[in-house]
């Protein structure tokens, strides 16, 4: 008796156990399902606010209210006027939005002065390791580019280069702090256009392309939920039969 008790706990604490397992791995699965909802809803929001017309950028009274998940992305023309500042580098290796951007280099960025005196950081394009970048025009230009948010450095992220002003995070806060370019607009401007005579730094429009494996990632949760589920049953089938053996 004592010994058939033991082994229905026995049983009944590996169902439990399994149990537990099985609903873990579907919930990853159904995670995987709403990321792949976000993921293609976040890709329609992002074609639509590349494919469409720019519109004038919002006065500085506005920009508070600008935020990276409603206006990351949206096409802007606004004219300003490069500043006589020191310009800075954030280092790349490609572009996952540009593709025609391959191989080292970085993107330049300077601050621009708008006509009421506010500066906004222009990313004025990429420039190829070993390549030399364009001075920056100082008479008012037709800008016509994409509103970004400053990245947040991730603890991987190397410490910016401040003698060759090279750093490796998209943050024009930081840049202006270190630059002394003084306040600067809460985004930066992404350029699409103009480019420069000599082609660099080298803008240019930008496309979407987000990697999407969750559907995957969620077949594969999935069959580890059916598989785990199949061995528990193959094991109290065995188990069954050699407890009717004996």
């Amino acid at each position: 008796m004592t010994t058939a008790i033991a082994r229905q706990r026995s049983s009944l604490g590996m169902g439990v156990f399994t149990l537990i397992v099985v609903c873990a791995l579907v919930a990853l699965g159904v995670w995987q399902l709403q990321r792949r909802a976000e993921k293609h809803a976040l890709i329609a929001a992002l074609t639509e606010r590349l494919s469409a017309a720019p519109l004038p950028l919002p006065p500085p009274t506005q920009w508070n209210a600008l935020n990276a998940e409603h206006d990351e992305f949206r096409r802007v023309t606004v004219t300003a006027t490069f500043r006589d500042a020191p310009e800075a580098k954030v280092y790349a290796a490609g572009s996952a939005l540009r593709s025609d951007i391959a191989g080292l280099g970085a993107f330049v960025f300077t601050p621009a002065a708008l006509s009421d005196g506010v500066t906004v950081v222009v990313d004025r394009g990429f420039v190829p390791d070993g390549a030399k970048a364009a001075e920056a025009p100082h008479e008012p230009l037709a800008l016509t580019g994409y509103l970004r948010f400053p990245e947040k450095s991730g603890w991987i992220t190397p410490v910016p280069d401040v003698n060759k002003r090279l750093w490796f995070a998209r943050d024009q806060f930081d840049m202006a702090k270190t630059l002394s370019w003084g306040a600067v607009a809460p985004f930066y401007i992404d350029l699409e256009a103009p480019a420069p005579a000599s082609g660099l730094p080298k803008p240019g429009p930008l496309e979407v392309h987000l990697k999407d494996d969750h559907l995957q990632y969620a077949i594969t949760w999935f069959a580890l939920a059916a598989a785990v589920a199949i061995a528990f049953a193959v094991w109290l089938r065995g188990r069954a039969r050699a407890e009717a053996a004996a």
